[in-house]
């Protein structure tokens, strides 16, 4: 009754009948769309977590972007946001490891009031240990300091590491994804989400975990590929809404912090954050990156490393390549998760067909999130194109309107094309019944997980 699609729906209803012994199990915790109990505050005003934040939220609102009417495509977006699209942003692009954790970790030494961290995956290795290490040296220094984790993403994690933390005045939580009437047994969602926020100034969001596997890359998969992104400005206040929204639901508890929006004096960018997440009464990830593709122009650039796009994406990447549209979608080569990699062979070819243009990336394992529409926006997050970003992770996605940047995305695009290989029609014709069945069999099961 309540699956979001027919093929979820089809699927589970044939594995209920067909094995109930063991379809019947895995539903309880994979079977729901929906995340029971979670309140976002901007949707419901009776909330004790949306009167804390009226009016910080009216704040921010009094730095909204005046931006061209005529641009429709950006009112829908701001619409699922619920987010004003806020100007006077620094926003700098950071690609690979040593970039991004170098400017991570130079942002919270820097703190001077709060620091907030939230991540899907916390491994305590070098990088681990190395955030710990900061963690605490700025609570000994009286900043205040916020961990939040998802404790599927992040099952390795010793409590030991957790207990260091918590006994050096770090307040630790995990996201508490079963909490609540009906999600004991859901361990199929997750908070996928990767936010830093310095003092409400300064922020950082992408595709990075904390794992030294992002610095120095993967034992089978080699060079870790990936983006994240700097911002400096009203943007902060609105990751830091998304970290307190999600803090409040794993903690119950209000975050009061400082809220000063100041632009930045220099060059200055509109910035959007747009999270998402099975609790949006919308399929807000899906219908951004459509609306993306629908205001693309010129070009529509993708890089995804799981790329299992739900049919409404996989029509607009169509009409767009066939509208003469330069559509791009850049995925790995070398896959980390075997259902999605065989999934999309099942619909590559016709996309490939229509004129879109699919890259393998060669050198080590793609992992960046992001997306360029013409020269004009630019994207950067941790909302991958398959069902689990879709529906069932709590993702967040950084929307810059700004040449300068987009031209910065373009140049990291155009260097990523130069270790990749394009994928041809010829390839699919000639795959072995064999590689076609399982790739059929591996995007029928694509919508349940």
């Amino acid at each position: 009754m309540s699956t979001r699609t027919a093929p979820g729906a089809v699927a589970w209803i044939v594995s209920l009948n067909a094995v109930p012994y063991a379809a019947v199990p895995a539903y309880w915790v994979f079977g729901r769309t929906r995340f029971q109990g979670y309140v976002l505050s901007r949707r419901d005003d009776d909330t004790m977590l949306a009167e804390k934040l009226s009016s910080k939220l009216a704040e921010l609102h009094s730095r909204r972007y005046s931006r061209d009417p005529s641009d429709r495509h950006l009112s829908g977006i701001e619409k699922l946001a619920k987010l004003p699209i806020l100007a006077g942003n620094h926003v700098q692009l950071l690609v690979d490891g040593e970039e991004a954790f170098g400017s991570i970790f130079a942002g919270i030494d820097a703190a001077k009031r709060y620091v907030l961290v939230q991540s899907y995956i916390i491994v305590s290795d070098m990088i681990g240990l190395k955030l710990q290490e900061a963690l605490t040296r700025k609570v000994a220094e009286g900043v205040e300091v916020y961990l939040l984790y998802d404790e599927i993403g992040s099952y390795e994690l010793s409590a030991q590491y957790l207990d260091h933390l918590r006994a050096a005045g770090v307040k630790v939580h995990h996201f508490h994804s079963n909490r609540g009437p009906g999600n004991r047994f859901q361990l199929n969602f997750r908070n996928h989400r990767k936010i830093v926020v310095v003092d409400g100034q300064y922020g950082w969001v992408g595709g990075f975990n904390m794992g030294e596997e992002y610095l120095n890359g993967h034992p089978s998969l080699g060079h870790w590929r990936d983006t994240h992104m700097a911002l400096e400005g009203p943007a902060a206040l609105a990751l830091q809404l998304v970290f307190a929204e999600d803090w409040h639901w794993a903690t119950e508890e209000v975050l009061d912090l400082p809220w000063y929006p100041s632009a930045h004096s220099g060059h200055a960018a509109p910035v959007l954050i747009l999270p998402s997440g099975p609790a949006d009464r919308f399929e807000t990830a899906s219908l951004m990156i459509q609306q993306a593709i629908h205001s693309a122009h010129q070009r529509i650039w993708i890089s995804s490393p799981y790329f299992v796009p739900d049919e409404g994406v996989q029509t607009m990447l169509k009409l767009a390549a066939l509208n003469g549209v330069d559509v791009r979608v850049l995925i790995p080569e070398r896959p980390d998760n075997v259902l999605t990699y065989w999934a999309a062979y099942a619909f590559l070819g016709t996309l490939l067909e229509a004129g879109v243009k699919v890259y393998r990336y060669q050198d080590g394992f793609l992992h960046g999130k992001t997306f360029l529409v013409d020269n004009s926006m630019a994207a950067v997050g941790t909302v991958n194109l398959d069902n689990r970003s879709f529906r069932l992770n709590f993702e967040v996605t950084a929307l810059v309107l700004d040449e300068a940047f987009a031209n910065a995305v373009e140049a990291m695009f155009e260097e990523d094309f130069t270790r990749s290989r394009a994928m041809h029609l010829d390839e699919l014709n000639q795959l072995s019944f064999w590689h076609k069945a399982r790739s059929r069999a591996a995007y029928l099961f694509a919508p349940v997980l």
